[in-house]
């Protein structure tokens, strides 16, 4: 979230801020709004406390009936403070409600734009594949093998969820496990985080209440099945000040992430968007200063994936119109879909600077005597599967129906060449 103090100083920028995002003022307002009777309650108080204790020092040398008025006078001091106090504790609730609603600032090098029309490309890698037949899509070619069922999955658990099967189930877990090698070579740290989250975590990354409605809530205790990995490998940190020596800090995740995508069409054919896929998670805790070149190297990191699957894709700077709630800057990785005939994002590289580290308390101290300051998050997705996976079949598809295994995936299919 952002500083208090900051949308106080500096109101006008805030609201450029979310004018950029062509967000609404009202957040904002309510939030000053609060903020003012806060600080009202707050000196009031104050200054009640500072007479009380003054005149409590003064009633001792007091004659009897000055004395006595004394102290009822201060009898309704007390009961004024009291209700003071009752005042802020609900006021001072609404306030941060209201300052978890307000959107991340974005950074001066981002584009201003209404939407992903908005978007910039940055650059591209490859050329889409020319295939000298019609390319089928992803849909038709894993129901021909028989390595995706649709009908079975929506029979489990509804539209929106599907099942790999044989050759399938075993490339999605060839490209999890090729991600987690080149992950770890480029210097992360590998960690299998729950795939569940409490609602303080969800708050911690800001998956709340922004997503309320997007997210699985387990009811009975108040869990969530997490978005994202960023949920529960950014919250490992949480309330814990880290020794500054020991930044930058590179995780990396496999887990299945949950969406409702309330309020979205979901496909009827095809697993581009879909309620539960696979993702390998990349989060990097760092200092300010560092915060922007981080977010350069997780987007090589990112690309590297692609690169070593030889597949066609481009980079996008999003917009201020197209970031995400917490992010002060993205790329996004977009995949050729030759199949689709689309561009398929496979990957969201975000910097949030300290909006998670603050409402997630995740600090860092440079040295032992000095004083402790939010560290930086950044993170991305190594790649996301379901899309990924789609982009293979289409891109490695051949005329005579089968489909080429990438030459980086051989060695977790056992050699595997051709699915046929």
């Amino acid at each position: 979230m952002l500083d208090a103090r900051l949308i106080r100083e500096d109101e006008q920028v805030v609201r450029k801020a979310l004018s950029d995002r062509n967000h609404s003022m009202e957040v904002l307002d309510r939030f000053l709004e609060l903020d003012s009777g806060w600080r009202a309650l707050t000196v009031e108080s104050n200054g009640l406390r500072k007479h009380r204790n003054e005149v409590a020092e003064e009633i001792p040398r007091l004659s009897s009936d000055p004395k006595s008025a004394k102290i009822e006078e201060m009898k309704a001091v007390s009961k004024r403070i009291k209700e003071i106090e009752s005042e802020l504790v609900s006021l001072d609730a609404s306030r941060e409600d209201s300052l978890l609603n307000i959107p991340n600032m974005p950074d001066p090098s981002v584009p201003i734009g209404g939407g992903a029309e908005d978007n910039v490309v940055v650059r591209s890698w490859g050329e889409p594949r020319n295939h000298d037949f019609t390319p089928q899509t992803h849909w038709d070619i894993g129901t021909r093998l028989d390595i995706i069922d649709f009908e079975r999955g929506v029979k489990v658990a509804g539209a929106g969820f599907y099942v790999l099967k044989g050759d399938g189930a075993r490339l999605e877990r060839a490209i999890i496990n090729y991600m987690l090698d080149i992950h770890r070579d480029q210097g992360y740290t590998e960690v299998f985080p729950p795939v569940v989250v409490n609602r303080k975590s969800c708050i911690g990354t800001a998956s709340l209440p922004k997503m309320q409605d997007d997210m699985y809530w387990i009811e009975r205790d108040d869990l969530y099945l997490n978005p994202t990995a960023e949920v529960p490998v950014t919250n490992l940190y949480s309330g814990e000040i880290l020794d500054g020596s020991k930044l930058p800090i590179y995780l990396t995740a496999y887990l299945p992430s949950f969406r409702r995508e309330a309020g979205k069409h979901i496909e009827t054919k095809g697993i581009a968007r879909v309620h539960q896929f696979n993702k390998v998670e990349l989060v990097k805790f760092t200092t300010p200063e560092s915060s922007q070149k981080e977010l350069e190297l997780l987007l090589a990191d990112a690309e590297a994936v692609l690169k070593g699957l030889e597949l066609p894709y481009r980079v996008l700077l999003l917009c201020t119109g197209d970031l995400t709630f917490a992010s002060t800057k993205t790329y996004d990785i977009e995949a050729h879909s030759p199949g689709m005939e689309q561009w398929l994002e496979v990957s969201s590289c975000s910097d949030f600077k300290d909006f998670q580290a603050r409402r997630a308390m995740i600090k860092f101290r440079r040295e032992p005597h000095l004083k402790s300051e939010f560290a930086h998050t950044i993170n991305g997705s190594g790649i996301a599967l379901a899309r990924t996976f789609a982009a293979v079949l289409e891109n490695y598809q051949n005329r005579d129906g089968t489909i080429t295994v990438p030459a980086v995936l051989r060695p977790y299919m056992k050699g595997q060449e051709l699915i046929q």
